[in-house]
Formats: C-alpha cells, sequence, structure tokens
C-alpha cells in the first residue's frame, strides 16, 4: 500500500495539502464535498502535486513539512515537480 502527500489549487487559487492512502478516493471526495472542510466550497479542485511514501509516517511527516512552507515555496515546489526535479 502506498501513501500520498498532495497539493490541490482550489478555484480561489488556494493550496490544499493533505495525505491519503487512496489519492483518487480522496481527490473524488473533495471533489463531492465530503473531504477536507476547507476544500468545501472552493471547486472546482485541482491536483497539482503528489509525492508517494512507504508509510503512513513518512507521509505524514512530508505533509508536516509541506504545511510548513509558505505560499511561495509551495509553489516553486509544484514547479520543480512538474518539470521533473524534484
Amino acid at each position: 500500500m502506498s501513501n500520498f502527500v498532495y497539493i490541490l489549487k482550489c478555484a480561489d487559487d488556494t493550496l490544499y495539502t493533505g495525505w491519503t492512502t487512496d489519492i483518487e478516493a480522496r481527490l473524488d471526495a473533495h471533489k463531492s464535498g465530503t473531504g477536507a472542510k476547507y476544500t468545501r466550497g472552493r471547486g472546482p479542485l485541482v491536483l497539482v502535486y503528489n509525492e508517494s511514501f512507504k508509510t503512513k509516517s513518512e507521509a505524514m511527516r512530508r505533509e508536516v513539512e509541506i504545511k510548513k512552507l509558505n505560499r511561495a515555496e509551495k509553489l516553486q515546489l509544484i514547479k520543480a515537480h512538474s518539470k521533473g526535479e524534484s
């Protein structure tokens, strides 16, 4: 089983970071309004970043690291990831 950390870009241009074991199901939950309270009413949502980890603890640790980044740092992380540099 994989564990994922992900970043969603919301319609209001904010970023949401989370973790899950099933990224597709979690994205569906966010889009249907049953995901995180933060993302409700902020759609459409776009998955802009994800990383996979072997363990839940690794994924949760990385989620905390990403949440500590400021917006500019998160955007840089997303940009680097999209270019295949992460």
